[in-house]
């Protein structure tokens, strides 16, 4: 099978998965929807068999890390401040001149928001059926009144070195669908520790222009369900990676 090009290298976890494929098929025929994210879709980017594996077999559940928990409790933290005003806790008082200057935005303020869109661009529930793309956006501050809207992402990584601002375009795209009174949006990747920001500015009639780079990654993910065909790529990252019975992972 497609999926399967390549070596695995334990005999049994070969057979579970073609097991495990041949049931998706059943249930999805040849043409599964695709309902893709930012993360989903750097995934496939990075390795095509690690996104089958964590994304669509979902035989392998990739464990949290200190760092990926350490980014989870920032993320709380903000959410909690700027929503409810709870007290931060002493670990991120760091962050509190960051969020008090989020917090003196006016407008009305909508932390950890579930958007979506369809493949028209029009606005969906995150979980929706036709749902084409979905994401959750830190913090967007609505100002009906200006017409004007604003998108924080925060990231607890050092620096903004390996800073991607696709991230920011498809929550523009997902704003601008919701709140079809918003002309202008302005986004921000905010780094907590390093306090880096990189910016980008959004506008409602350059929708079209924001969407596509992603797309072309999205038609390359389509042509993955198509053939069935979910090549592994070798990188120094490989040694890290969940998925233990890859070829290239020398663990």
């Amino acid at each position: 099978m497609g999926q399967f090009r390549g070596h695995v290298k334990d005999p049994k976890n070969l057979k579970k998965l073609v097991g495990t494929t041949l049931k998706l098929l059943h249930k999805f025929g040849n043409n599964m929807d695709i309902k893709w994210s930012f993360s989903g879709l750097k995934t496939f980017q990075q390795c095509a068999r690690k996104y089958y594996r964590t994304k669509v077999l979902k035989d392998i559940v990739e464990p949290d890390t200190k760092a990926t928990l350490y980014g989870k409790s920032a993320h709380t933290v903000a959410e909690e401040y700027i929503r409810d005003g709870k007290e931060i806790p002493e670990q991120f008082m760091y962050m509190k001149p960051l969020l008090d200057r989020l917090n003196s935005i006016p407008g009305n303020k909508l932390c950890e928001i579930k958007l979506g869109i369809t493949k028209d661009l029009e606005t969906c529930d995150y979980d929706a059926p036709n749902a084409w793309w979905h994401g959750v956006a830190d913090l967007v501050v609505i100002d009906e009144e200006k017409q004007l809207a604003h998108s924080v992402d925060y990231k607890t990584s050092k620096n903004a070195r390996y800073a991607d601002t696709m991230q920011l375009d498809l929550i523009a795209l997902g704003v601008f669908a919701k709140y079809p009174n918003i002309k202008k949006i302005k986004s921000a990747l905010l780094f907590t520790v390093s306090g880096d920001l990189v910016t980008a500015e959004h506008y409602a009639d350059k929708k079209e222009e924001y969407i596509k780079i992603p797309a072309q990654g999205v038609e390359r993910l389509q042509k993955a369900f198509e053939t069935k065909v979910w090549n592994p790529s070798s990188g120094p990252l490989c040694k890290f990676c969940s998925v233990k019975d890859c070829e290239y992972n020398r663990n």
